[in-house]
């Protein structure tokens, strides 16, 4: 479930739950090491820590497979559900184009 975010701007979900909910990593470990590892931006911003709020409206970039991904968040999904409910939450943007 999301988590109420401590400052008070909203909803917000850990950025590691937000991917593997998402289905945009393959597993919650997998989200934590590249947000650890330094690998995730979220809005523009280096991330270094798994437990940083992702709200709806934010963006994510974060490399993946063979290519960088950005994705706008659109709403915070509640569950790791099918995958059309996961693609709901998010909107794919091309990067440079």
């Amino acid at each position: 479930m999301a988590e109420a975010a401590a400052v008070g701007h909203g909803p917000s979900l850990r950025i590691d739950k937000f991917l593997w909910f998402a289905r945009l990593s393959k597993s919650r470990s997998v989200a934590q090491a590249l947000a650890e590892d330094g690998h995730i931006r979220l809005n523009g911003r280096r991330i270094d820590r798994a437990h940083a709020p992702v709200r709806a409206g934010d963006l994510i970039t974060f490399p993946h497979v063979d290519k960088v991904r950005v994705v706008r968040v659109v709403a915070l999904p509640a569950r790791r559900g099918p995958a059309p409910e996961a693609q709901a939450c998010y909107e794919e943007l091309t990067v440079g184009g």
